[in-house]
């Protein structure tokens, strides 16, 4: 539990009986890779903090195309945003990469922390304002930057993602089809 406290502790500081209520209305899963964690159609009752593994969340289109949105490695959170908060079906799924351990909250327990602990609903604020940032810059990127300048982003955003996740899953990301991105990472390594 130290790492999320941690991730806590960089925008609000809990004393030792609030980490003791926190730690109360979470809990920790170990889940295999492959194991999806939600599906698109699904109303998300969680949100997921990694303590250990790869979650990657995605959609897939009418074309049977899989989207990459967001990876997380230790120390990230992840979920379908639209559905937790909203609790309508959402349309991305949540996979696990490699095996995994996971610290999930419910979405009546994160309001319960607030009320118990408000300092947390600007912890979860700070957190949803930082992922609404990176959202518009990475749609802003993909407007404006060659597929060669997402993935040099990506390189340099995810160092250490790139040794771990399927090129397939990569090329999604950066939003360039797998034999567009081999080509591509050939041209790049020729450089």
């Amino acid at each position: 539990m130290a790492l999320i406290l941690k991730n806590i502790s960089k925008h609000v500081s809990l004393t030792p009986q609030e980490e003791h209520v926190f730690l109360s209305k979470i809990e920790t899963k170990k889940y295999k890779a492959k194991t999806i964690l939600l599906s698109s159609g699904e109303i998300s009752k969680s949100t997921y903090f990694v303590n250990s593994g790869i979650l990657r969340s995605f959609n897939i289109n009418d074309n049977i195309i899989e989207h990459v949105l967001h990876f997380a490695c230790e120390g990230w959170w992840i979920g379908d945003m639209y559905s937790y908060i909203s609790q309508k079906p959402g349309n991305l799924f949540i996979e696990v990469l490699e095996d995994a351990e996971i610290v999930e909250i419910t979405k009546e327990n994160q309001q319960q922390l607030y009320q118990e602990i408000p300092k947390l609903e600007r912890f979860f604020r700070i957190l949803a304002e930082n992922s609404l940032v990176s959202h518009q810059e990475r749609l802003m990127d993909n407007l404006s930057l060659t597929a060669e300048e997402r993935f040099e982003k990506f390189c340099k955003k995810y160092p250490t993602l790139i040794q771990k996740v399927s090129q397939k899953h990569v090329a999604s990301y950066i939003g360039v089809t797998p034999e567009f991105f081999s080509k591509m990472k050939a041209r790049l390594l020729k450089k």
